[in-house]
């Protein structure tokens, strides 16, 4: 049974956008050749790589957008500071 993780330990980074779209673009390429390949329409797999790619750039965008929020978020943490030491009423 394994015990806790120490400190020392890091864990795997998540994920970056450009990963995921990498991903995305590598299954914007593979999808229709093996469409071609198990005998699907060349206007079948034309529509289908479209498709994918219209799926992509959109997420994209939405990915772009939520690190952007993200590294916004990180940069105001801990910037709202009340007047000295005095409790807020």
């Amino acid at each position: 049974m394994p015990g806790p993780r120490s400190s020392s330990e890091q864990r795997p980074a998540p994920d970056t956008a450009s990963d995921v779209i990498r991903w995305a673009a590598f299954s914007c390429v593979l999808v229709p050749v093996v469409l071609l390949w198990y005998g699907s329409s060349l206007a079948g797999a034309a529509g289908t790589a479209l498709g994918l790619t219209a799926v992509t750039a959109v997420c994209r965008v939405l990915l772009r957008r939520s690190e952007r929020g993200t590294e916004r978020c990180a940069a105001q943490r801990g910037g709202r500071h009340t007047r000295g030491q005095t409790p807020v009423d």
